[in-house]
């Protein structure tokens, strides 16, 4: 079992819902607020604002909410921020890259580097694991939007590149560019998705025993814990076995 979802959503389980829920619909209007100061409040002529709020809807995140957080955008108390990644070697060998929207580069840095180093990890220059991945957009709709055959046609009308199927989702992937529109076309034929989002997709994964696995779980849920970190990508390769073990502590 590859992927960081499978983690995010062990993770979501054994912490109080309406907590992970909060936080998540926090990091949200963060990222849907400095995409209307960037390029204004209209969604239909700012691509990157459209995105944020689609994603917002995918989660779920009221309509309320993603109003405030666009005119948040035009107040003069509105933060300053900007996306710093960083990337670095996580237990195991595994690469790791951390995604953050902050005002403080000290703060935030700091901030990582020390989960970094409590769980056995080493933080490296910008570029040093991010070669290894792919970034592409990644649409994720439930096994019930439709059987395979259905949602693969609509995705190569959509324009999509490739879709994986199993018994829980269908995971559509895009290129980079095109997720917006991609998404769009694909809510016209499938309906909203459970998520939109761009993703660092790992070209090859690095297999993780269960103890070198609990010990990544520890640092992506302190980087995740973090409010300046927006998401976290991983290229580990974890067994069912191990997988279930870890759900069921």
């Amino acid at each position: 079992m590859a992927g960081h979802s499978q983690f995010k959503n062990i993770m979501h389980r054994k912490g109080k819902q309406d907590k992970v829920r909060s936080k998540l619909f926090s990091k949200l209007a963060r990222e849907i607020t400095v995409a209307a100061k960037d390029g204004g409040g209209d969604p239909a002529m700012n691509a990157k604002l459209r995105l944020a709020i689609l994603n917002a809807r995918a989660e779920n995140m009221p309509k309320d909410n993603i109003e405030r957080a666009i005119k948040k955008a035009s107040g003069s108390d509105a933060e300053t921020y900007e996306m710093v990644r960083y990337e670095g070697y996580g237990p195991g060998g595994t690469a790791v890259i951390v995604e953050t929207l902050t005002d403080n580069r000290n703060r935030t840095g700091g901030a990582v580097r020390a989960a970094f180093t409590k769980f056995g990890g080493a933080l490296g220059e910008t570029g040093s694991v991010s070669f290894s991945f792919d970034r592409v957009g990644e649409i994720v709709y439930p096994a019930s939007a439709g059987s395979t055959d259905a949602v693969l046609e609509a995705a190569i009308e959509a324009g999509a590149d490739d879709v994986i199927s199993d018994e829980e989702s269908h995971t559509i992937l895009t290129t980079f560019e095109g997720l917006s529109e991609v998404s769009k076309a694909l809510e016209a034929s499938l309906g909203p998705a459970e998520s939109i989002k761009p993703n660092w997709r790992p070209q090859n994964t690095v297999p993780v025993d269960e103890e070198k696995a609990t010990t990544l779980m520890k640092l992506i849920g302190m980087l995740e814990d973090d409010d300046d970190v927006q998401n976290v990508f991983t290229n580990f390769d974890i067994s069912d076995e191990v997988m279930a073990k870890l759900a069921a502590m």
